[in-house]
């Protein structure tokens, strides 16, 4: 790779990344905020809220780090390289055609939210969630055309404002739980609606915050007065892209898809909180799982996609148009290099992230939800969650950056069949592990597929396409871990020396204290075991 592009790639995800640390510490406090709120066994309004938010929120996943982005970029990309204005044509034609789609998804799914309502009126616990729902929905028609404009942003390589634009979105959820719905609704049904609509006034401003930057972009084309005018091809790229989301959707969403079975297979069989201790319709077999599941599986997921959205998504996200322009021109060994690099590079951070996820798992639930509503015991749940979710934090952020290395290569067949296989291997281990396990099986099997399908995509890569670097993968992971280790070990030191105690300071002292102290000697072993791996990651200078 040279110089200057390697420097793009690690210069674009620090961008990428700042923005994302920033929109997933207010993610966290919005997450305080709620669970403090209602807590996990607030008569199942947690829940609810959590079910109804994934829905439209998992077309997010679709969109915005998922099937039309990686359909829509290298397209947008040729086009750009070809003429300047047909690819603005082009960003028209897909935000126009997106906006009708969602539209039309949005009306007939709030059409069968109040179908669902009507013939299951009788349950208020359905019917809390059905109306959560129908209020959500339109949050996806936001989300996604805010996830088109962010990919043009990015092709064009403004990668600032697509990260810092969900900032806004958190911003939003916080002024709910925090100030808006304690004082318009007493009760915790009302609260939840209070905050599903700041939600979606939140998407809306997500999608407007990026426009200012998007002019300015059109502002320069038109500065730029190309004179030529070539021949209008938009609407042949656009049965392209179409035609590329189809196979894409699966592959890159597989982990979403995962976690969304999780959370209705627990909402299914968790135990209500004032009604039978058996389900009927399994021959009067105990419930596996009690209620709040829902909602721990979700704080659980929240705290492993901080590291997934700072390193995985983001460095994805930068990596990907680079793979997309080496694979245009033919050159595969700079596909390998650079593809490799960027699973070094998630190796590197993501590692010592999953050590520390296992290792501090009650610290950090105790410190981020025990308030208000939220008990010692809602805490345990949490943190069993975070520790098991935690096993496979590497993987998770390997996954969206090796699929993209597939797409670069025009191979969207490849990342499809190993997502439906590992689709169907996560609802075997679902129903396998949630009996012995409960809630806890869940997570285990999401992380179990996560792992296998990361391997598979690596060996399938090597085999059908140009091999990847093997060695220096080794080299890294070898460094990786065994650094790792050793931080893990220095954390457990640190971790026995602060007994738990009541009170705020004593929570925050339990997380900050072990890892500052592994992340400095992480960073210290990995320059004692070998050269470091930043080093050769920068390239010369």
């Amino acid at each position: 790779m040279a110089t200057s592009e390697r420097h793009s790639l690690l210069s674009g995800t620090i961008i990428t990344s700042a923005g994302t640390l920033a929109s997933r510490i207010l993610g966290l406090v919005r997450d305080i905020a709620t669970a403090a709120l209602f807590g996990l066994a607030a008569g199942g309004v947690l829940d609810a809220l959590v079910m109804a938010f994934r829905i439209p929120n998992l077309f997010r996943a679709l969109f915005g780090e998922g099937a039309l982005t990686a359909s829509y970029l290298p397209v947008f990309t040729e086009a750009l390289h070809e003429d300047r204005r047909g690819g603005w044509r082009l960003f028209r034609a897909t935000t126009l055609w997106l906006a009708r789609v969602l539209v039309v998804v949005t009306v007939v799914g709030e059409v069968g939210i109040a179908i669902w309502a009507w013939l299951m009126q009788a349950d208020p616990h359905i019917l809390l969630l059905a109306g959560l729902l129908a209020v959500l929905l339109p949050y996806l028609v936001f989300i996604c055309l805010a996830a088109i404009t962010s990919a043009t942003l990015q092709a064009l390589g403004r990668f600032g404002p697509p990260a810092f634009a969900p900032a806004v979105l958190n911003v939003c959820w916080i002024a709910g739980a925090v100030i808006l719905a304690p004082k318009l609704a007493g009760g915790t049904a009302g609260q939840a609606y209070v905050v599903a609509t700041c939600i979606l006034v939140g998407g809306l401003l997500q999608w407007l915050v990026l426009w200012p930057a998007l002019r300015r972009e059109w502002a320069k084309l038109r500065e730029e007065q190309t004179g030529e005018q070539k021949i209008d091809i938009t609407q042949k790229r656009l049965r392209r892209i179409r035609r590329g989301m189809i196979p894409t959707i699966l592959a890159l969403t597989v982990t979403q898809l995962n976690t969304l079975s999780d959370s209705v297979v627990a909402w299914i069989l968790a135990a209500p909180r004032s009604g039978p201790a058996t389900i009927s319709w399994l021959g009067d077999v105990a419930y596996p799982m009690k209620q709040g599941a829902v909602a721990a599986i979700y704080l659980g997921e929240r705290i492993y996609q901080f590291p997934l959205g700072l390193i995985g998504i983001a460095a994805a996200t930068v990596a990907f148009p680079l793979l997309s322009r080496h694979a245009a021109r033919g050159d595969r060994g700079a596909v390998a290099q650079d593809l490799t690099l960027g699973v070094r590079l998630v190796l590197l951070l993501a590692v010592p992230c999953a050590v520390g996820l296992v290792i501090l798992p009650e610290p950090i639930a105790r410190l981020l939800y025990e308030h208000g509503q939220f008990t010692s015991e809602d805490v345990l749940r949490a943190s069993r969650m975070i520790a098991v979710y935690g096993i496979a934090v590497w993987a998770y952020c390997a996954l969206p950056v090796l699929v993209r290395g597939f797409y670069a290569m025009d191979d969207r067949i490849t990342p499809l069949r190993v997502a439906v296989t590992v689709v169907a291997l996560n609802l075997i281990l679902d129903f396998t592990l949630i009996w012995p396990l409960a809630e806890t099986g869940l997570a285990a099997s999401t992380a179990i597929s996560a792992v296998v399908q990361v391997a598979a995509l690596a060996l399938l890569f090597s085999k059908k396409h140009v091999r990847l670097v093997w060695r220096d993968l080794a080299v890294t992971a070898v460094r990786t871990v065994v650094a790792s280790a050793v931080m893990g070990a220095a954390c457990l030191v640190v971790l026995k020396y602060i007994p738990a105690q009541n009170g705020t300071w004593n929570a925050l002292l339990r997380v900050i204290a072990p890892m500052v102290a592994g992340a400095a000697t992480y960073l210290g072993i990995l320059t004692i075991v070998g050269r470091s791996e930043w080093r050769d990651l920068r390239g010369p200078q």
